[in-house]
């Protein structure tokens, strides 16, 4: 049921992302806007792309990859007004909604489950020979089971990647090499994409309940949960490898990372159950055994993005904060500006341009001073530009 619809005005926006002139954002559920943005004073809808269940948004070169229910699909957005499906990995999110719902406190959304089994009886004929030593015989397929692993092993490491675009920090997927990595609820997938067209199920890793967010960064993978962060050693893309785990109390949390400092927020008011409104900073320069460096209280932290040494810090209803974080010890000494008229739920930024969203639509500032964001556009929710 994936298709190009006409243009359509921002409902329930939820993700976002960017990649050279055109943004992307997600309609809760319901699939993802294409918008130019070639002119950041003056936005323009472009298409809307119908994907039943979306809730992520990945883009390498001219292929845009969404979740859509249980599925996984690739589309063509060689032509933005006319994207194009192009390949689709079925039922490998099993509950039907790897990301468990969206970020609507009031919102309530019901995985779809699907189970099509079919029987097959097959009668095969052995030639048996009984002086065969059964530890020859097993041995051998020990041995062809190894080298067809390797093979796999080696046929996947990737030799070269393409050109991705840019995600906020709630994102469940990632790009790295020839590998798009999603994290659903207690897994993290594997995708082999070295055909962009095409990708291929490869592998899924188990994580442990309450998986929310990843953030690929200096060949490591720092995925949050609700009860912590994980760190994945990921020099072979194919196999990543589990560093450490820094643990704090029940909370949501995404996280984004500058140099050997990590920046994670904990929230309370979801399901996440969490009692705590904080900005932690970790020291992660021996990611095998991150450390606490302060914790700062907030007051509803959701969505964060470095520039350093400037922090944009997303407090839902409270609006934007930004800090500068210079001295990792006296930050919460160092807001240099709250920005109170809007709700903020995810903030990317891009140098001199800040892309945020909320539950009321989407903002682009300059933010070449960031003391005093001027804003160069809005896309109110209800409205079509």
């Amino acid at each position: 049921m994936v298709k190009a619809e006409s243009p359509r005005a921002l409902e329930q926006p939820g993700k976002m992302y960017v990649k050279g002139k055109y943004l992307y954002v997600n309609e809760i559920k319901k699939g993802i806007h294409i918008i130019d943005n070639g002119n950041p004073a003056s936005p323009k809808f472009v298409t809307f792309i119908n994907i039943p269940g979306n809730g992520d948004i990945a883009v390498r070169d001219n292929i845009l990859y969404a979740d859509s229910f249980s599925d996984l699909v690739s589309l063509d957005i060689t032509d933005p007004a006319a994207p194009k499906e192009v390949g689709r990995v079925k039922n490998v999110f099993k509950n039907g909604l790897f990301d468990g719902g969206g970020w609507s406190l009031n919102e309530s959304v019901g995985a779809i489950n699907d189970q099509n089994v079919e029987w097959e009886t097959e009668t095969i004929t052995v030639n048996c020979e009984e002086n065969v030593s059964p530890g020859w015989w097993w041995g051998g397929i020990i041995a062809f089971a190894d080298r067809a692993f390797l093979s796999n092993s080696s046929s996947a490491a990737p030799q070269s990647s393409g050109s991705n675009g840019q995600a906020g920090s709630m994102a469940r997927f990632a790009l790295d090499r020839n590998f798009l990595y999603a994290v659903g609820q207690s897994q993290m997938h594997l995708f082999n994409i070295s055909k962009p067209a095409q990708p291929v199920d490869f592998a899924t890793i188990n994580l442990g309940w309450g998986i929310e967010t990843i953030f690929p960064y200096d060949n490591k993978l720092f995925i949050g949960s609700a009860t912590g962060m994980f760190i994945y050693d990921n020099t072979n893309p194919a196999e990543p490898k589990q560093l450490s785990m820094f643990q704090h109390g029940r909370a949501c949390d995404p996280v984004v990372v500058h140099e050997n400092i990590a920046y994670v927020t904990l929230r309370t008011g979801t399901a996440c159950a969490g009692a705590q409104n904080q900005l932690d900073l970790v020291d992660v320069s021996n990611p095998s055994a991150p450390q606490l460096i302060k914790s700062y209280q907030m007051e509803n932290p959701h969505g964060l993005s470095v520039d350093f040494p400037t922090l944009f810090l997303c407090e839902g209803k409270h609006g934007l904060k930004v800090f500068d974080v210079t001295d990792k010890f006296t930050v919460d000494r160092k807001l240099l500006a709250h920005f109170k008229d809007m709700h903020a739920y995810d903030v990317i930024s891009l140098g001199k341009t800040l892309l945020l969203i909320g539950e009321d639509g989407f903002y682009q500032y300059d933010s070449s001073n960031p003391k005093d964001l001027r804003l160069l556009s809005k896309i109110p929710v209800g409205k079509a530009i």
